[in-house]
């Protein structure tokens, strides 16, 4: 895939599943690649990596800082938490600490980032949300309100940055074969769900990384403001 040669792309949230994914398919297209995660990495993909946790104001403030350092053309926005639980036990500190993670850091990354893309009249920004964004189910409300919000915040920087060739998107995953999903839903789970994925099963990883990649790219020089969703037909059905 041409479009991303030696383009600076940041990607959030690179220690396993979609996230490392992203990292991989870029570098394999020619980007150099810089990551984040809340512990140390040594993959080979990485070309400069920030140790940060966005549960914490200084973990954001660290990848801010990195932002700086780095100027990417192109930020993946991907970290991010949930924690399924019914409405009425949910506190309203767990509740602001997925909002943090899955909204405030993109926003604060993104407000880093853009000023560099303005001067050099290209960006692209890529959201990682959820099909929780389109749709939504019990014991999704922190998690659902928090794509929701990143959908909205996506929204508006396609339209303010538009004029700079700023193009910026969300990318809305169904169910992916992760550790993450696996760990929520379990093996019964998962059957369950895929009675309602047209396409019968989990999607891999490096599908979600392949679509963000050329999203993100030269490629893509029209599509902005959208929340498209990969799920193998799960909202539409």
């Amino acid at each position: 895939m041409n479009g991303v040669q030696n383009k600076k792309v940041l990607v959030t949230g690179t220690s396993r599943g979609i996230g490392r994914a992203i990292a991989q398919e870029f570098a394999r297209n020619g980007a150099h690649v810089f990551g984040t995660a809340t512990s140390e990495s040594s993959h080979s993909e990485f070309e400069g990596f920030c140790v940060a946790d966005f549960s914490t104001r200084a973990g954001i403030q660290q990848c801010v800082e990195f932002v700086g350092e780095i100027q990417p053309d192109i930020v993946i926005n991907n970290a991010g938490i949930n924690s399924p639980a019914s409405f009425e036990s949910i506190d309203s500190d767990r509740f602001l600490e997925i909002q943090q993670v899955n909204v405030l850091a993109p926003m604060e990354i993104c407000r880093a980032a853009i000023p560099f893309m303005v001067a050099n009249s290209w960006g692209r920004v890529v959201n990682i949300s959820s099909v929780w964004s389109k749709i939504s189910k019990e014991h999704r409300a922190p998690y659902s309100a928090s794509k929701f919000a990143l959908d909205g915040l996506t929204l508006a920087l396609a339209i303010e940055y538009a004029q700079h060739n700023v193009l910026a998107n969300c990318v809305a995953p169904g169910f992916v074969d992760t550790d993450m999903t696996r760990g929520i839903l379990g093996d019964d789970g998962i059957k369950n769900l895929l009675r309602n994925v047209p396409i019968g099963r989990l999607a891999q990883p490096d599908e979600i990384a392949k679509f963000v990649v050329w999203l993100a790219s030269e490629n893509n020089t029209y599509i902005t403001g959208q929340n498209i969703a990969v799920d193998g037909g799960f909202t539409r059905a």
